[in-house]
């Protein structure tokens, strides 16, 4: 699954198009490594998010390609 489908599916980013220009703007890492928009995600990867002045450590424990709202949190857990 592609990163900014990720972060709009799970719900961490209210938007695709919003979840784009995070990454494009290098607020996005995966594994330690900032990502484009297209960086294909698979189970066990650590997204880091910068929001401001806050970040969001996160693991992938599932790709759901069209999850219930009740599912999105299954997508993935938060980590320190």
């Amino acid at each position: 699954m592609r990163l900014d489908k990720f972060l709009k599916n799970s719900r961490i980013i209210k938007r695709r198009t919003v979840a784009k220009e995070a990454c494009e703007a290098g607020r996005v890492q995966v594994n330690g490594k900032e990502s484009k928009p297209g960086t294909e995600l698979s189970v066990g990867d650590k997204i880091t998010v910068t929001f401001g002045n806050s970040i969001l450590n996160v693991q992938v424990t599932e790709l759901i390609e069209s999850p219930r709202k009740e599912d999105a949190q299954k997508m993935y857990i938060v980590i320190d």
